[in-house]
Protein backbone atom coordinates (compact mmCIF):
# COMPACT_ATOMS: atom_id res chain seq x y z
CA UNK A 1 0.00 0.00 0.00
CA UNK A 2 1.31 3.44 -0.93
CA UNK A 3 2.21 5.91 1.73
CA UNK A 4 -0.73 8.49 2.38
CA UNK A 5 -1.07 11.37 0.50
CA UNK A 6 -2.54 14.28 2.41
CA UNK A 7 -2.81 16.76 -0.93
CA UNK A 8 -5.35 13.77 -2.35
CA UNK A 9 -7.56 13.35 1.56
CA UNK A 10 -7.67 16.86 1.80
CA UNK A 11 -9.24 17.71 -2.08
CA UNK A 12 -11.48 14.83 -1.71
CA UNK A 13 -12.83 16.05 1.77
CA UNK A 14 -13.92 19.78 0.18
CA UNK A 15 -14.92 17.86 -3.25
CA UNK A 16 -17.74 16.00 -0.76
CA UNK A 17 -18.62 19.27 0.95
CA UNK A 18 -22.15 19.99 -0.06
CA UNK A 19 -22.15 24.15 -0.44
CA UNK A 20 -19.25 23.93 -3.03
CA UNK A 21 -19.65 25.87 -6.36
CA UNK A 22 -19.63 24.75 -9.66
CA UNK A 23 -17.05 26.55 -10.41
CA UNK A 24 -14.66 25.54 -7.01
CA UNK A 25 -15.94 21.83 -7.95
CA UNK A 26 -14.02 21.94 -11.21
CA UNK A 27 -10.96 23.71 -9.80
CA UNK A 28 -10.54 20.98 -6.92
CA UNK A 29 -11.17 18.07 -9.79
CA UNK A 30 -8.79 19.55 -12.18
CA UNK A 31 -5.98 20.17 -8.88
CA UNK A 32 -6.89 16.44 -8.08
CA UNK A 33 -6.08 15.08 -11.89
CA UNK A 34 -2.71 17.24 -12.31
CA UNK A 35 -1.66 16.15 -8.85
CA UNK A 36 -2.03 12.85 -9.33
CA UNK A 37 -0.85 12.50 -12.66
CA UNK A 38 2.36 14.18 -11.95
CA UNK A 39 2.47 11.58 -8.66
CA UNK A 40 1.11 8.78 -10.35
CA UNK A 41 1.69 8.89 -14.07
CA UNK A 42 -0.98 7.87 -16.37
CA UNK A 43 -0.28 4.52 -17.40
CA UNK A 44 -0.59 2.12 -14.85
CA UNK A 45 -3.97 3.69 -14.91
CA UNK A 46 -4.98 2.59 -18.15
CA UNK A 47 -5.00 -1.28 -16.44
CA UNK A 48 -8.04 -1.95 -14.84
CA UNK A 49 -6.50 -3.59 -12.16
CA UNK A 50 -3.82 -0.97 -11.66
CA UNK A 51 -6.12 1.66 -11.45
CA UNK A 52 -8.70 -0.22 -8.72
CA UNK A 53 -5.68 -0.63 -7.07
CA UNK A 54 -5.29 2.78 -7.16
CA UNK A 55 -8.42 3.92 -6.28
CA UNK A 56 -9.11 1.58 -3.38
CA UNK A 57 -5.41 2.38 -1.84
CA UNK A 58 -6.73 6.39 -1.91
CA UNK A 59 -10.00 5.42 -0.53
CA UNK A 60 -8.12 3.43 2.45
CA UNK A 61 -6.56 6.98 2.91
CA UNK A 62 -9.61 9.33 2.85
CA UNK A 63 -11.92 7.69 4.68
CA UNK A 64 -10.86 7.89 8.27
CA UNK A 65 -10.77 11.43 7.83
CA UNK A 66 -13.73 11.60 6.07
CA UNK A 67 -16.31 14.08 8.58
CA UNK A 68 -19.37 12.21 9.46
CA UNK A 69 -21.68 14.51 11.42
CA UNK A 70 -23.21 12.76 14.68
CA UNK A 71 -26.93 12.73 14.65
CA UNK A 72 -27.34 16.07 17.21
CA UNK A 73 -24.87 17.69 14.50
CA UNK A 74 -27.34 16.92 11.51
CA UNK A 75 -29.98 18.24 13.32
CA UNK A 76 -28.98 21.20 14.44
CA UNK A 77 -27.81 21.46 10.45
CA UNK A 78 -31.24 20.47 9.23
CA UNK A 79 -33.12 22.68 11.09
CA UNK A 80 -34.80 19.64 13.15
CA UNK A 81 -35.45 17.25 10.78
CA UNK A 82 -35.33 13.34 12.50
CA UNK A 83 -36.52 9.81 11.25
CA UNK A 84 -37.20 9.08 7.95
CA UNK A 85 -37.28 12.80 6.41
CA UNK A 86 -34.07 13.53 7.62
CA UNK A 87 -32.76 10.22 5.86
CA UNK A 88 -34.33 11.63 2.75
CA UNK A 89 -32.75 14.70 2.54
CA UNK A 90 -29.22 13.14 3.25
CA UNK A 91 -29.53 11.20 0.66
CA UNK A 92 -30.84 13.80 -1.76
CA UNK A 93 -28.15 15.99 -0.58
CA UNK A 94 -24.88 13.41 -0.94
CA UNK A 95 -27.17 12.45 -4.61
CA UNK A 96 -26.52 16.39 -5.67
CA UNK A 97 -23.07 16.52 -4.63
CA UNK A 98 -22.11 13.34 -6.79
CA UNK A 99 -23.75 15.20 -9.61
CA UNK A 100 -21.86 17.92 -9.05
CA UNK A 101 -18.85 16.10 -9.04
CA UNK A 102 -19.63 14.14 -12.53
CA UNK A 103 -21.01 17.63 -13.71
CA UNK A 104 -17.13 19.20 -12.62
CA UNK A 105 -15.49 16.14 -14.66
CA UNK A 106 -17.44 16.69 -17.75
CA UNK A 107 -16.29 20.43 -17.47
CA UNK A 108 -12.47 19.51 -16.99
CA UNK A 109 -13.12 16.84 -19.86
CA UNK A 110 -14.29 19.30 -21.83
CA UNK A 111 -11.29 21.45 -21.44
CA UNK A 112 -9.30 18.34 -22.24
CA UNK A 113 -10.77 17.44 -25.47
CA UNK A 114 -9.48 21.14 -26.35
CA UNK A 115 -6.37 20.44 -25.51
CA UNK A 116 -5.32 17.21 -27.29
CA UNK A 117 -2.08 16.37 -25.54
CA UNK A 118 -3.91 16.60 -21.93
CA UNK A 119 -5.86 13.81 -22.91
CA UNK A 120 -3.41 11.28 -21.60
CA UNK A 121 -4.81 12.34 -18.35
CA UNK A 122 -8.51 10.76 -19.42
CA UNK A 123 -7.54 7.79 -16.91
CA UNK A 124 -6.47 9.68 -13.96
CA UNK A 125 -9.90 12.19 -14.52
CA UNK A 126 -11.93 8.77 -14.46
CA UNK A 127 -10.34 7.47 -11.19
CA UNK A 128 -10.33 10.91 -9.27
CA UNK A 129 -13.85 11.64 -10.30
CA UNK A 130 -14.67 7.80 -8.70
CA UNK A 131 -12.73 8.19 -5.94
CA UNK A 132 -14.66 11.60 -5.05
CA UNK A 133 -17.72 9.84 -5.94
CA UNK A 134 -17.85 6.67 -3.57
CA UNK A 135 -15.85 9.36 -0.86
CA UNK A 136 -19.51 11.19 -0.87
CA UNK A 137 -21.15 7.74 -0.60
CA UNK A 138 -19.57 6.52 2.23
CA UNK A 139 -19.81 9.48 4.07
CA UNK A 140 -23.50 9.21 3.30
CA UNK A 141 -23.60 5.47 4.39
CA UNK A 142 -21.77 6.81 8.14
CA UNK A 143 -24.46 9.28 8.20
CA UNK A 144 -27.73 7.23 7.28
CA UNK A 145 -26.27 5.27 10.54
CA UNK A 146 -26.39 8.02 12.83
CA UNK A 147 -29.97 8.91 11.62
CA UNK A 148 -31.19 5.29 12.45
CA UNK A 149 -29.62 5.46 15.76
CA UNK A 150 -26.96 2.80 14.54
CA UNK A 151 -23.75 4.28 14.70
CA UNK A 152 -20.70 3.08 13.24
CA UNK A 153 -18.35 2.14 16.42
CA UNK A 154 -14.90 2.47 16.70
CA UNK A 155 -12.32 4.92 15.79
CA UNK A 156 -11.39 6.21 12.82
CA UNK A 157 -9.49 3.81 11.08
CA UNK A 158 -12.12 1.28 12.34
CA UNK A 159 -15.13 3.09 11.52
CA UNK A 160 -13.40 2.99 7.94
CA UNK A 161 -13.10 -0.20 7.86
CA UNK A 162 -16.82 -0.76 8.21
CA UNK A 163 -17.86 2.13 5.57
CA UNK A 164 -15.64 0.33 3.09
CA UNK A 165 -17.27 -3.11 3.95
CA UNK A 166 -20.51 -1.51 3.69
CA UNK A 167 -20.38 0.49 0.70
CA UNK A 168 -18.75 -2.55 -1.30
CA UNK A 169 -21.71 -4.70 0.11
CA UNK A 170 -24.23 -2.17 -0.64
CA UNK A 171 -25.46 -2.50 2.68
CA UNK A 172 -25.48 -1.32 6.41
CA UNK A 173 -22.85 -1.88 8.83
CA UNK A 174 -22.75 -5.48 10.47
CA UNK A 175 -22.87 -4.41 14.29
CA UNK A 176 -21.71 -8.39 14.76
CA UNK A 177 -18.43 -7.68 12.90
CA UNK A 178 -16.26 -5.15 14.93
CA UNK A 179 -14.17 -3.32 12.85
CA UNK A 180 -10.57 -3.52 13.23
CA UNK A 181 -7.23 -1.74 11.37
CA UNK A 182 -7.72 -0.26 8.28
CA UNK A 183 -4.58 -1.89 6.98
CA UNK A 184 -5.47 -5.56 8.54
CA UNK A 185 -9.42 -6.10 8.41
CA UNK A 186 -10.10 -5.67 4.45
CA UNK A 187 -8.40 -9.31 3.42
CA UNK A 188 -8.06 -10.94 -0.06
CA UNK A 189 -11.70 -11.31 -0.62
CA UNK A 190 -12.88 -7.71 0.67
CA UNK A 191 -10.26 -6.08 -1.15
CA UNK A 192 -11.26 -7.81 -4.30
CA UNK A 193 -15.19 -6.91 -3.55
CA UNK A 194 -14.07 -3.16 -3.26
CA UNK A 195 -12.01 -2.93 -6.39
CA UNK A 196 -14.58 -4.93 -8.72
CA UNK A 197 -17.53 -2.32 -7.44
CA UNK A 198 -14.59 0.35 -7.95
CA UNK A 199 -13.74 -0.66 -11.47
CA UNK A 200 -18.03 -1.20 -12.50
CA UNK A 201 -18.53 2.59 -10.52
CA UNK A 202 -15.23 3.79 -12.70
CA UNK A 203 -16.77 2.25 -15.74
CA UNK A 204 -19.98 3.86 -15.64
CA UNK A 205 -18.50 7.45 -15.20
CA UNK A 206 -16.75 6.62 -18.69
CA UNK A 207 -19.49 9.06 -19.77
CA UNK A 208 -17.52 11.79 -18.26
CA UNK A 209 -15.29 11.65 -21.52
CA UNK A 210 -18.25 12.32 -23.74
CA UNK A 211 -18.18 15.74 -25.77
CA UNK A 212 -18.17 19.12 -24.04
CA UNK A 213 -20.75 19.41 -22.07
CA UNK A 214 -22.95 16.59 -23.00
CA UNK A 215 -20.33 14.00 -20.86
CA UNK A 216 -20.82 16.51 -17.67
CA UNK A 217 -25.06 16.29 -18.04
CA UNK A 218 -24.65 12.33 -18.58
CA UNK A 219 -22.15 11.77 -15.93
CA UNK A 220 -24.34 14.30 -13.48
CA UNK A 221 -27.21 11.89 -13.91
CA UNK A 222 -25.93 8.49 -13.52
CA UNK A 223 -24.37 9.89 -10.33
CA UNK A 224 -27.50 11.14 -8.88
CA UNK A 225 -29.17 8.15 -9.23
CA UNK A 226 -26.59 5.75 -8.66
CA UNK A 227 -26.12 7.48 -5.21
CA UNK A 228 -30.08 7.59 -4.98
CA UNK A 229 -30.46 3.74 -5.38
CA UNK A 230 -26.96 2.90 -2.84
CA UNK A 231 -29.03 5.24 -0.37
CA UNK A 232 -32.28 3.99 -0.51
CA UNK A 233 -30.93 0.68 -0.03
CA UNK A 234 -29.15 1.52 3.19
CA UNK A 235 -31.92 3.11 4.35
CA UNK A 236 -34.20 -0.02 4.04
CA UNK A 237 -31.24 -1.94 5.61
CA UNK A 238 -30.98 -0.03 8.43
CA UNK A 239 -34.90 0.28 8.96
CA UNK A 240 -34.96 -3.45 9.10
CA UNK A 241 -32.24 -3.51 11.32
CA UNK A 242 -33.91 -0.72 13.59
CA UNK A 243 -37.18 -2.81 13.64
CA UNK A 244 -35.53 -5.76 15.15
CA UNK A 245 -34.03 -3.78 17.78
CA UNK A 246 -37.16 -2.55 19.07
CA UNK A 247 -38.04 -3.69 22.35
Amino acid sequence: MAEPDPDLTETVKELAEEDVQPARRRKLLGRLVRDQTAKQGVRDLFKPKKAAAWMADAIADIVPHLPVRDLETLRRHYDGLDGERLAERLVRNASRVTAGIGAAGGGVAAVEWVATPTLLSAPVLLAAETVAVVAVEMKLIGELHEVYRQPVPGTGAQRAVELVQAWAQQRGVNPLAPGRGITTALGVAARKELRDRLLKRMGRNLTTLGPLLTGAAVAGFLNRKATQSLGEKIREDLAAKQRELAP
